[in-house]
């Protein structure tokens, strides 16, 4: 994840938020080598009813490993617990 100063950051905003909103990926602002901020890319579709620590996690990709995984669930494990 790229790194930039406080000072970088605010010469350069346009430029990291086209790059987060384009290449989807996130960009770190700190100072003094110490990260205070994750600049991330909002969710297209955005749930109410899921909270905000799963959708920074969903959009600083954090699950992206999940694509290369094989389906082993379906809709039919969880039935025996529904009544």
């Amino acid at each position: 994840m790229q790194v930039f100063t406080t000072t970088k950051a605010r010469e350069k905003l346009s430029d990291i938020v086209n790059y987060v909103r384009f290449k989807n990926r996130p960009i770190a602002i700190g100072r003094r080598n110490k990260i205070e901020v994750i600049i991330i890319k909002y969710p297209e579709q955005f749930n109410k009813k899921i909270d905000d620590i799963t959708h920074f996690n969903a959009g600083s990709g954090a699950f992206d490993f999940l694509a290369d995984e094989p389906d082993v669930y379906s809709l039919n494990d969880g039935s025996a617990y529904i009544h």
